[in-house]
């Protein structure tokens, strides 16, 4: 694991809409387009082979560099190659970061200073959901899954620790880039369940209503 003394104080950022990295968790993705090429060859030469996932954000675009102040790094523990010259990688969950302002430079792609500090829990043990109803929340999820034809190991899902659970179900479910990144910020696992409920009894509800009441 890359210890917080060496994360860098600049990293690549990959900008996509709806692609949630989470720390400790695993993010695949496509890399295709000639200047994300030259970041992932870039990432490899580094110790860390780090590359930070961040979503764009349309109100800071207006006046600022179009991105989410909040992003996760990822270091890259797995790649291949296709034949057309595309890669298939993994993305390792290591540590949000706080984005302090984008690098001026000759690259294809962009480039963040950014601020490691008040993520330390990323860092840590796997976290716990103490109040966690696991029961509640798979009758609740059945019924997600229900009202939109998705199918689901049930038994993985019974037997997956806390963090693996919600966290693989806020980065795969099919929830808007904003309420992607609500559950990128929240603070602690507990927070993000607490969100992640919210975003499904919304969607069951056709998305009426205040989702915050």
């Amino acid at each position: 694991m890359i210890k917080v003394t060496d994360l860098p104080g600049t990293i690549p950022v990959f900008p996509l809409p709806g692609a949630l990295l989470l720390p400790r968790s695993r993010l695949p993705l496509h890399i295709f387009e000639p200047r994300y090429l030259q970041m992932l060859d870039d990432a490899l030469k580094t110790p860390g082979r780090l590359i930070g996932m961040v979503q764009p954000n349309e109100v800071a675009g207006r006046a600022g560099n179009g991105l989410h102040a909040i992003g996760c790094a990822g270091r890259v523990t797995q790649f291949s190659e296709t034949e057309d010259n595309r890669y298939l990688i993994t993305l390792s969950g290591i540590s949000r970061f706080r984005v302090l302002k984008e690098v001026e430079g000759f690259t294809p792609y962009r480039r963040c200073d950014v601020a490691w500090d008040g993520f330390e829990r990323d860092q840590g043990k796997t976290e716990e959901d103490v109040a966690f109803d696991r029961h509640n929340f798979l009758d609740l999820l059945g019924r997600y899954f229900e009202a939109r034809s998705l199918s689901a190991d049930w038994e993985t899902l019974k037997e997956a620790d806390d963090e693996l659970l919600i966290n693989s179900l806020s980065m795969m479910l099919d929830f808007d880039p904003e309420d992607k990144q609500a559950l990128l910020e929240a603070p602690s696992l507990s927070t993000r369940r607490e969100t992640l409920v919210t975003l499904i009894e919304f969607d069951l509800r056709g998305g009426e209503g205040d989702m915050l009441q």
